[in-house]
């Protein structure tokens, strides 16, 4: 081994950090709602305390979250920064206003505007998830990471669709646990089924776990 190679620093294990970093806020809320909800599927003020003291934990997990990546794994996404922006822009009409409204839509704005970047990029041949995500997965190609791009922006639309319709049809605690359990399945499940085509297009087997584990969300 050479000394160059003998300095190089290791990459960090960062496949924990990124799943806390991912959907740590977002469990943070759900605890901290159900500790101030009602016992039963009650509306009205005691609701909407909750809702917002709910906000104001997942706005601070939030920002947690972005220090823990810079700090721990040396960088902060596109994709986290642009997500962070948009937490803290609706959680804040969440508290100002006081309507559980902003908190539910804040998912479709993501969605729809990360779907938006995809699609751009694709339109002119670019995979915007690459620098979205600041990953290279080991070996990945161009022709790869153009359908890498091309089928999480459907499925960011699809997202968008079904959290519209489930903050309509559900009480917000439905839609709270939808969101967090529901979605969450959801996106390990479509990121599993993007191994075997990211395989085909060079994806070096030692990079699959990354893949697993630092899906694209929001």
């Amino acid at each position: 081994m050479s000394d160059t190679a003998a300095l190089k620093p290791e990459k960090p294990k960062s496949s924990w950090i990124n799943l806390v970093v991912d959907f740590g806020p977002l469990l943070v809320f759900f605890l901290t709602y159900r500790h101030f909800a009602p016992p039963s599927d009650a509306e009205g003020l005691v609701v909407v305390v909750a809702v917002t003291k709910g906000t104001v934990a997942f706005m601070i997990a939030t920002v947690i979250a972005l220090i823990v990546s810079r700090w721990r794994l040396g960088h902060v996404s596109p994709m986290l920064w642009l997500s962070t922006v948009l937490i803290l822009g609706f959680g804040t009409l969440t508290v100002l206003l006081g309507d559980p409204f902003w908190v539910q839509v804040k998912p479709t704005a993501v969605y729809l505007l990360f779907a938006a970047v995809l699609f751009a990029g694709l339109a002119r041949r670019k995979p915007m998830l690459r620098y979205l995500l600041q990953s290279a997965f080991e070996g990945l190609d161009e022709a790869g990471w153009l359908k890498l791009s091309r089928n999480w922006a459907v499925f960011f639309l699809f997202l968008a669709g079904l959290n519209e319709v489930l903050r309509q049809v559900l009480t917000f605690d439905g839609w709270l646990q939808a969101k967090l359990w529901g979605f969450t399945s959801l996106s390990f499940v479509f990121t599993f089924t993007q191994i075997p085509m990211v395989l085909r297009h060079g994806l070096g087997q030692e990079s699959k776990d990354e893949v697993l584990t630092n899906p694209p969300h929001e």
